[in-house]
């Protein structure tokens, strides 16, 4: 199955395992919750998805990449301890907790959560001394002594015997104790991730003209070449940096990521292309309003690559306006909530110091920044924004002295408060506007072709795009959507299709 597939399965059976009746017992006894064993293939996204389980669940998450690890960081330590058997002192062997088994009663004291995943990573590839170590962990849920705390799930994974010569294979005992899930690369299901996580759209674009080098592990007389998912997300990460910091990007660069010399080549190639249609098509002259008159009728003979990678190149340029529109707005109301404590605040303690109460207000939300940062509470996007808005706070108590009263304090804080809607109101129209020459292009361009299709539908399920559309009204794009089917007229097509049934079958009797 693909991951996306895996991640359902798992995030269900962790559900399962936690579930309990009305008096507190599990639905699924603990000897029953078997281990899930997720095998695949490396790069795939094995440890993203239970990242994501975890966050989804809201629950903690211990991982390890037990190859890492030795057994005694596993197991714990032997120490000698005096017992008293039949009348008799004798010294036996105990051992420490295990590194593993401490790091999950630590996690539970950070993010104050019971309950939580155990992920154990390359379990299948541990040394000789530690897999038997593996066996029992698989077995009886326990490293050495010490076993998984109630309220645990374990999830191991590992890679199939191809891809990685130190693969050990299970014996029957083990696989009879544990869920077996195996997992393959599909592009669609990583297209679907690479969007919702903002990866670079020189990658997107150009996996969607070449799928075939999505993922790739072959073997010659030079060794290994591969190409993974993870190389490409790593990349991605690093041509984001390198655009914002201008670095040169160059096959050499791209071959540190892409450990398949074909596809390193070809991707370098199409690099040097994407970055030279953004400077020959004016890409942000375009969506600033300029005109564009010149480049529609290279647009229109363009090859469909250069075409896509156009279309792709707008919509990098959109999302950027769309996603400091959303945080703009996203800050705004945080600033708006705090505003409005601080009004009460006031109201209620009319003899303190109004410079010192907003100073108080900002260290309490940046203390509960703080605890929901450690505990992993927070998406990166509303980590982002609450970030962003403890600095706004920050800089509008430096403005406030003693010697205001409160009336003067609430209208300097709503003075800069009101600044700050004049900036959310400003994104909003500079993203609209973009958007609006963007399809102003697009009609000139392209109008109904294939390419207006790939904008519209990447408008419709981009993670900055779609909450902007959510809340702006665009007609452009409710017209388009309908046309292209995005939003419904199935029922028109539907009808249009036995249209052609009955006229195809009309034809068909007059011969």
């Amino acid at each position: 199955m693909d991951i996306q597939r895996a991640k359902e399965e798992i995030k269900r059976s962790v559900q399962a395992y936690l579930a309990t009746d009305d008096i507190g017992r599990p639905l699924i006894p603990p000897i029953r919750q078997r281990p899930i064993l997720l095998m695949g293939p490396p790069g795939v996204g094995k440890t993203q998805i239970m990242e994501q389980i975890a966050q989804e669940c809201d629950i903690a998450l211990v991982a390890y990449t037990i190859t890492h690890h030795t057994r005694q960081s596993a197991v714990g330590l032997p120490f000698i301890r005096e017992r008293d058997f039949g009348g008799k002192t004798r010294s036996v062997t105990e051992y420490t907790m295990s590194e593993i088994i401490a790091s999950v009663y630590a996690a539970m004291e950070r993010t104050g959560k019971k309950n939580g995943i155990l992920f154990i990573d390359e379990i299948n590839c541990v040394s000789e001394t530690l897999a038997p170590t593996m066996l029992q962990f698989l077995q009886c849920k326990t490293f050495g002594n010490q076993a998984v705390p109630e309220g645990w799930v374990i999830v191991a994974a590992g890679n199939p015997p191809e891809y990685n010569k130190s693969v050990r294979e299970f014996d029957l005992v083990t696989l009879d104790r544990v869920r077996r899930i195996d997992v393959e690369p599909k592009l669609s299901v990583w297209q679907d991730y690479a969007r919702a996580h903002r990866l670079h759209p020189a990658v997107t674009a150009y996996l969607e003209l070449r799928p075939q080098h999505f993922y790739k592990i072959e073997n010659d007389v030079d060794g290994v070449q591969f190409v993974t998912a993870r190389g490409w997300e790593d990349l991605s990460a690093f041509l984001q940096a390198a655009d914002k910091l201008n670095l040169p990007i160059d096959e050499g660069v791209i071959g540190q990521y892409l450990r398949h010399p074909e596809v390193a080549r070809d991707f370098a190639a199409y690099w040097v292309l994407y970055r030279k249609y953004h400077q020959d098509y004016g890409v942000e002259d375009i969506l600033q309003g300029k005109p564009f008159d010149t480049v529609v009728a290279r647009a229109m003979d363009a090859s469909f690559d250069e075409r896509i990678s156009l279309v792709s190149l707008l919509l990098a340029g959109l999302n950027t306006r769309f996603a400091a529109a959303t945080t703009t707005g996203a800050v705004t109301d945080a600033c708006y909530q705090q505003l409005r404590s601080f009004k009460r605040t006031l109201t209620q303690q009319d003899d303190a110091d109004p410079a010192a109460l907003f100073a108080a207000q900002c260290e309490n939300y940046r203390a509960r920044l703080d605890t929901d940062k450690a505990a992993g509470a927070l998406l990166p996007d509303e980590a982002a924004a609450r970030t962003r808005t403890l600095a706004l706070l920050e800089e509008w108590s430096r403005h406030l002295d003693s010697a205001l009263d409160a009336d003067d304090a609430f209208d300097t804080v709503r003075g800069a408060f009101n600044a700050q809607v004049r900036h959310r109101e400003e994104a909003v129209s500079t993203a609209g506007d973009a958007l609006e020459c963007a399809f102003d292009f697009m009609e000139q361009a392209f109008d109904d072709g294939q390419e207006m299709v790939v904008f519209v539908n990447e408008l419709a399920l981009g993670p900055d795009s779609a909450p902007f559309l959510a809340e702006n009204e665009c007609e452009r794009f409710e017209q388009y959507s309908e046309k292209l089917l995005l939003h419904g007229g199935e029922d028109e097509l539907l009808a249009e299709l036995q249209r052609d049934d009955v006229r195809g079958a009309e034809h068909s009797a007059e011969f």
